[in-house]
């Protein structure tokens, strides 16, 4: 009977309405809300975004929210000359009522993880720092600096993605339709460079694994004398046709989505040259049968400067092709055992015919100096770190001053769970030398002078702030300091807020796991406390780091809940070693070190061992799903947004980076998808997932909830018609999904 009266009090808490106010504040003051984590203004503060210092070096430009909106975003500057801070644009005074995007530009934001964001989200210097280039509403804008004024370039139906200035500033480029564009700046006349795009062939444009996988997002580039533009030609013709849903709140829609499964072909990538008038286009003879990684085009305009990765991502090679004569040498050959991390961070220095490439071949993320016909000169950087920025399509080579021999770069040598920029000797005879003091996340962009660079820092107790830094690292200027202080956003709540710590455990194989613990305001060691296990645990999926976060993961402490969170090995930035261990199978030593990390957290007197639940999104639903059906006994409630559950049905790229091709792999593959495990499922499962989600489709999910119904076991569903991978940063139904996050683990960890 008292199990039975158990039973009903939980269901009666689950269906009760949820209260998202959080934990009551120690002196029941200000209580933080799900709701107020999207509103305005920003808790974070008035933290500038898309930061760039201009091509003269005289101003810094940034975006930011407005203060009664915060997704909807204005242009500013910071003047260097008169340490004013300004408003350029106004995104508002631009366009009335809500902007009309394109569905590729749509979907490109949605790879950009710009979802949710409005107003000016991307904007470009000219390369003489006079003019700004931005989309906004579909269309182009040019915004002259010295005037005040700004001219719309485009008034089109068809929307304009990819909008770029020419290497010289006489042109501005973009893609319509599938066909390249460019507008001659002297005459404001526009001309296609390319006809025959349309259909399943794209011109300029980055394929859907480019995008999402490779962090390429564009697919043309200028010569530095804009004689000539380097372009892709994407045909999709050799890729599976899969119907895809979105159901929407009314109704749904079927899209033969060409999507590239793994195991399956990719679409057909050939890179050529063409003139800005379209004239004497000329094509590579590339093996398609790989990726198109990178291009990049040496200073002096000669050569194409390109990187193309094999199927199994096993090898890299830079490539020097030249467009006249159609010849094309290996410079550098990297090979792996494993897999080769793609980054961004091929350097080509200004005075001499050398360049600067980080290669993982001695088992981390190092520099290396090379002559310009492949000759290594030497290795820069060397040791148990990383030269490595962490964020994605950022460089880790910010700037190298060749007259003071010395190549900057951010990397994690005083810590993993820190980004902070280093010098290091172009002649390799000194060890690095840190440049920014301050323990936590650095963020840095040089000026193309070199004379000062903009360090965007944060760390778990600073907000992020902006300010101007000399090279030796000493600051000489805010752009926005964001102090914590009493008109802070977040000030109301910061008496309050759960205590962090940070701390390492032990792998099987001995290499550290660091995870951080956030504990309820008020925490009373002496007591009894449920804990909440937030996972992501995939590739480049670093989530235990000094930065400033305030998330639902706050929320929940707040509500009463330890948190803790572990990134176990496989999830990057640590080195081959680090990685390694989930080539070929997938969610298993992941699992393993997840409950490394439970183990601790039953070690600890103020943790009920019988109250801990795992969450995550993505990966982090994958993994949530790998712990609850591998681990049974560990967890009392999951919930498992937007998850993986077979690796057959996500994309190439990604996926056979890890386990390779289905065909080759076939055990690797069915003991890294969940199925083999549902018949252990023991706890209360959510099932949360966007019914239009293009990245990891629905499908993903229905064919779960066939499995577990065959299995005859209970499960909870959240689906949300129309919502794309990126929903929890929708305020709409970011806020849902969190309430219902909160509901579901209340109603099976909180004691009646």
């Amino acid at each position: 009977m008292h199990r039975f009266l158990q039973l009903i009090i939980v269901a009666l808490l689950a269906a009760a309405p949820l209260s998202t106010k959080g934990a009551q504040s120690v002196n029941d003051t200000a209580q933080l809300t799900i709701d107020r984590l999207f509103a305005a203004p920003n808790l974070d503060g008035a933290e500038p975004k898309g930061v760039k210092i201009s091509p003269d070096s005289r101003r810094v430009t940034f975006l930011r929210g407005k203060a009664t909106d915060r997704l909807q975003q204005d242009l500013w500057e910071y003047n260097l000359e008169d340490g004013a801070l300004r408003l350029l644009v106004d995104s508002a005074t631009l366009i009335a009522g809500p902007e009309q995007l394109s569905a590729e530009e749509l979907a490109r934001r949605e790879r950009l993880r710009q979802v949710g964001q409005r107003g000016i989200v991307a904007y470009q210097f000219s390369p003489d720092g006079s003019r700004l280039l931005f989309p906004l509403g579909g269309d182009l804008y040019l915004h002259t600096l010295a005037t005040g004024e700004t001219r719309r370039l485009t008034d089109t139906a068809a929307g304009e993605t990819d909008p770029k200035f020419s290497t010289t500033g006489r042109y501005v480029s973009f893609v319509r339709a599938q066909n390249l564009y460019v507008i001659d700046l002297e005459t404001f006349e526009e001309n296609a460079v390319t006809v025959d795009g349309g259909g399943l062939v794209s011109y300029g444009v980055a394929e859907f694994v480019a995008q999402e996988e490779m962090d390429r997002y564009t697919g043309y580039w200028w010569s530095p004398d804009d004689s000539l533009i380097a372009l892709a030609r994407v045909d999709e013709a050799p890729v599976e046709v899969a119907d895809r849903f979105e159901i929407d709140a009314d109704g749904f829609r079927v899209y033969e989505q060409r999507y590239p499964a793994t195991g399956t072909a990719n679409a057909e990538v050939t890179l050529g040259v063409i003139r800005p008038d379209g004239t004497r286009p000329t094509w590579f003879d590339l093996d398609r049968s790989g990726y198109l990684a990178r291009v990049d085009w040496f200073p002096d305009g000669r050569q194409l400067a390109v990187q193309w990765q094999s199927r199994d991502q096993q090898t890299l090679e830079l490539l020097a092709l030249d467009p006249r004569q159609g010849s094309a040498s290996v410079l550098v050959s990297e090979t792996s055992d494993t897999w080769i991390n793609l980054n961004n961070d091929l350097t080509f220095l200004a005075e001499s015919p050398r360049f600067l490439w980080v290669s993982e071949r001695d088992g981390h993320a190092h520099v290396y100096l090379y002559e310009n016909d492949g000759t290594l000169a030497r290795q820069l950087s060397s040791g148990d770190w990383d030269v490595v920025d962490g964020a994605r399509a950022r460089k880790a080579v910010l700037h190298v001053d060749e007259d003071a021999g010395i190549a900057y770069v951010t990397g994690t040598l005083s810590s993993p769970r820190e980004r902070n920029v280093y010098a290091l000797a172009l002649d390799g005879g000194a060890p690095p030398r840190r440049i920014t003091p301050e323990p936590g996340w650095h963020t840095a962009d040089f000026a193309p002078d070199g004379s000062f660079f903009v360090d965007s820092f944060q760390s778990t107790d600073t907000p992020p702030r902006v300010g101007l830094h000399r090279p030796d690292g000493k600051r000489f200027a805010w752009v926005e300091e964001n102090r914590l202080d009493a008109s802070h956003p977040y000030a109301p709540y910061l008496a309050t807020r759960p205590a962090l710590r940070f701390g390492t455990l032990e792998a099987a194989d001995g290499q550290p796991l660091h995870y951080r613990v956030l504990t309820p305001p008020g925490f009373d060691p002496e007591a009894s406390y449920p804990a909440i296990v937030f996972v992501y645990g995939g590739p480049h999926g670093q989530k235990v780091e000094d930065k400033w976060q305030v998330d639902i993961n706050e929320i929940l402490a707040r509500n009463g809940y330890v948190v803790f969170t572990l990134d176990n090995r496989g999830t990057s930035f640590r080195g081959v070693d680090f990685d390694a261990p989930i080539f070929r199978r997938m969610g298993h030593v992941e699992v393993e070190d997840q409950m490394t990390g439970v183990e601790y957290l039953r070690s600890l007197d103020y943790i009920d061992e019988d109250r801990i639940g795992v969450w995550g999104w993505s990966y982090g639903g994958y993994m949530t799903l790998m712990c609850l059906l591998r681990a049974p006994d560990a967890f009392a409630v999951g919930v498992s947004g937007a998850p993986v559950t077979d690796w057959a049905l996500y994309d190439t790229h990604y996926t056979e980076r890890y386990l390779g091709k289905p065909q080759d792999n076939a055990d690797g593959y069915l003991a890294s998808s969940v199925f083999p495990y549902v018949g252990d499922l023991a706890a209360p499962l959510l099932l949360v997932h966007g019914m239009a989600d293009d990245n990891v489709l629905y499908t993903h999910s229905t064919k779960l909830y066939k499995a577990l119904q065959d299995a005859g076991k209970p499960f909870d569903i959240m689906a949300y018609p129309g919502s794309k991978h990126g929903l929890s940063r929708v305020p709409a139904t970011g806020s849902h999904f969190y309430q219902q996050l909160v509901r579901y683990l209340d109603a099976h960890l909180k004691r009646p």
